[in-house]
């Protein structure tokens, strides 16, 4: 029986590792930006930030660089950069990840070392949800900001609305009876009702789609996407809650009195006066 031989790059050795894990296309999808951004480290090179780095091209390298005597300095470097301005969250998945990786490509000798041993997960900030809500005089600056139209108008919904975060990105553009500034009847159990800065903006962002997810991704939707998530107009996918928090975050920070935190979505979920 012919032997595999092993990968002599690190991409390759990426999607080895992704084809055997087992994962769905939307999950290997993540890996693959994830493993792709150690890359960098790796190269001794900044990663890309933001939108660009899900479209970047990792630089082509040898695994046996995983086995060079500065790999692991070269890796506690690039957490120690990215920690500034990634989520704890987001950093320590992405750490287990490359630990995940590292140990199956050991397991079959491709490589010989571990620079991930001293890797340590960074430390969490105690649960948003304890965050205090936006005073008037913050949510004032918040919606001054110069925020793309489909920030502007969740941020609007979740403040007028009241309800919770799930509930608002799971809606779609048929449940919405914009003339009552509510959602139709059967929606929840619960109807979602808004106020005129949500009921301003509504129209301008769902113009021209019928149904499908009232708040998609910037990018077609990746296969394997269900039907309900997708755009049928611009096969974009339903914006998801991380996403949200993350830009939510970014483009807070200036005003935030911790500018290396930012605010929280759920500090924009209080219930309008009267109810």
């Amino acid at each position: 029986m012919a032997t595999e031989l092993p990968p002599v790059e690190y991409g390759l050795a990426v999607e080895r590792y992704l084809t055997a894990s087992g994962l769905s296309e939307g999950s290997r999808r993540i890996y693959r930006i994830a493993l792709g951004t150690w890359a960098w480290a790796l190269a001794d090179r900044p990663a890309p930030t933001g939108p660009e780095r899900r479209r970047a091209r990792p630089p082509v390298l040898p695994l046996a660089l995983l086995d060079h005597p500065d790999a692991a300095r070269r890796l506690r470097a690039a957490v120690a950069l990215r920690g500034t301005d990634t989520d704890p969250r987001t950093l320590n998945r992405e750490l287990s990840t490359l630990r995940a990786a590292v140990a199956w490509w050991r397991a079959r000798g491709w490589i010989d070392g571990d620079p991930t041993t001293e890797l340590r997960p960074l430390p969490v900030a105690e649960p948003a949800a304890a965050a205090a809500p936006l005073t008037a005089e913050q949510l004032r600056a918040l919606f001054a900001l110069r925020a793309p139209l489909r920030e502007q108008t969740l941020w609007r919904l979740l403040h007028e609305s009241g309800a919770t975060i799930e509930t608002v990105l799971a809606l779609n553009t048929d449940q919405l009876d914009l003339p009552r500034r509510r959602t139709r009847p059967g929606t929840g159990r619960t109807p979602v009702r808004w106020g005129s800065g949500t009921a301003r903006l509504l129209p301008l962002l769902i113009a021209g789609r019928a149904d499908g997810p009232l708040f998609l991704t910037d990018r077609r939707a990746p296969s394997g996407t269900p039907a309900v998530d997708r755009c049928p107009y611009t096969g974009r996918a339903r914006l998801s809650y991380r996403r949200a928090a993350e830009l939510f975050t970014g483009h807070t920070r200036a005003l935030a009195e911790a500018p290396d935190a930012g605010w929280t979505l759920r500090q924009l979920r209080q219930l309008p006066p009267g109810r």
